[in-house]
């Protein structure tokens, strides 16, 4: 209201424009504030969509190449080993004594994972045995797993089999990994808080989901090709034509008429029209169309008998 005032008093008309050389300057600078601002905002926003396209272009150059091999076995094939050196690792650590392994755990992912009962327990209670010595046993179980199954299927059933679970389970992880990425987002500014850099702490964590994608790729495509089971079974021959039922919905009443009766072939479309009517007992064609049914049905007349006339 006071500023009001002041134009009114300087005679400054509704929709009259305010020109003065400090207005102007003072506009022109918060504007090259505001932009400056907003370039170093887009400026930072592309340092962090540059970590994601350069983990896109590894992911979809590596599913360009699954596209366009034709026989996927010994990708497949690594992964399993890799998987298989992950869970001894993991369980049996290579720097620890036999007393320490966890090998109840590798038991339970090999029969989850691999889909074998192995005596690890009996393996893990020989004298002398090494972490080593289970995974080449591990591995060679799996292999001859893997060739089992093969066999069943037929190589080129399999190597289908293999390519499809393979794009699969690419697409379903690299839309998990953009997700996590998202939330990652989102919340990562919270690091200048405690005096760090988020961009280099997006970089790192980044870093670390996509190496978690890549361990899980590896783990599902191995659990998949190793637990699924394949069953195939005859198409159904279909039924003879003798089976099926002509069927005329009325819209009206939702009964088919093809059940009221057939006609005569032969007939002309007064003919056909004069039988039905003739079937009513005398006196009903004169009811009403919205009146009751003389049969007692509690219908219409028009939805009952009526569908005759």
């Amino acid at each position: 209201e006071r500023l009001d005032g002041i134009m009114r008093t300087f005679g400054v008309q509704e929709g009259e424009a305010i020109t003065h050389k400090w207005l102007n300057g003072a506009i022109a600078t918060a504007q090259k504030r505001v932009e400056q601002r907003n370039y170093e905002i887009r400026k930072n926003l592309l340092k962090y969509d540059d970590v994601v396209n350069d983990q896109r272009k590894a992911v979809f150059e590596q599913r360009a190449e699954f596209m366009d091999a034709a026989d996927l076995s010994e990708v497949v094939t690594e992964m399993r080993q890799d998987t298989i050196e992950d869970l001894v690792t993991r369980h049996l650590p290579p720097k620890a004594y036999a007393e320490q392994w966890d090998v109840v755990g590798l038991h339970e992912h090999v029969v989850s994972m691999l889909g074998m009962d192995l005596p690890i327990a009996q393996w893990a209670a020989e004298d002398g045995i090494a972490n080593e010595e289970i995974q080449e046993r591990l591995q060679k179980a799996a292999d001859a797993r893997a060739v089992e199954r093969e066999a069943a299927v037929g190589p080129d059933q399999m190597r289908n089999i293999e390519k499809s679970f393979l794009l699969q389970m690419v697409d379903l992880q690299w839309r998990e990994h953009l997700m996590h990425l998202d939330h990652l987002r989102n919340v990562i500014g919270l690091r200048g808080y405690a005096q760090r850099d988020p961009l280099n702490e997006y970089k790192t964590e980044a870093f670390s989901l996509f190496e978690k994608l890549l361990v899980d790729l590896r783990q599902n495509v191995t659990r998949w090709l190793m637990t699924v089971e394949f069953s195939y079974a005859e198409p159904e021959e279909p039924a003879p034509l003798s089976n099926y039922t002509e069927v005329h919905m009325d819209p009206l009443t939702g009964e088919n008429a093809a059940e009221m009766g057939a006609l005569p072939e032969g007939l002309s479309v007064a003919q056909r029209e004069a039988l039905p009517v003739a079937a009513l007992p005398d006196g009903w064609q004169q009811t009403g169309r919205n009146s009751a049914c003389p049969c007692g049905s509690g219908k219409k007349f028009k939805h009952c008998h009526g569908t005759l006339v």
